[in-house]
């Protein structure tokens, strides 16, 4: 299993605008077949080191990884998230 976890920093900080985004990656739930888990989180610290969202993912190996990131439902979601950001995203990808 590989897991894949990500953590992005909007620009519009405020709970609306972080529950949309939320809503957003949410939505890939059921959606792409080699997405196995996911789990979206938002901070509860809101320190100055804090990220606003976090995205856990699961899938079966690389490959599957690499499927999903060309997903259309992901890649409609990838220029969601081109356009709330407030620089790039961070993340980790390990096998689990």
């Amino acid at each position: 299993m590989l897991t894949h976890v990500v953590f992005f920093k909007l620009k519009d900080r405020s709970p609306e605008s972080i529950q949309a985004t939320v809503d957003v990656l949410e939505n890939m739930d059921g959606k792409i077949p080699v997405l196995k888990y996911i789990e979206v989180g938002t901070d509860v610290l809101h320190s100055e080191r804090s990220y606003d969202i976090a995205l856990i993912t699961k899938f079966d190996s690389l490959e599957d990884l690499s499927v999903y990131d060309n997903h259309p439902i992901h890649v409609e979601v990838k220029a969601h998230m081109k356009q709330v950001l407030d620089g790039t995203s961070v993340c980790v990808d390990f096998v689990s």
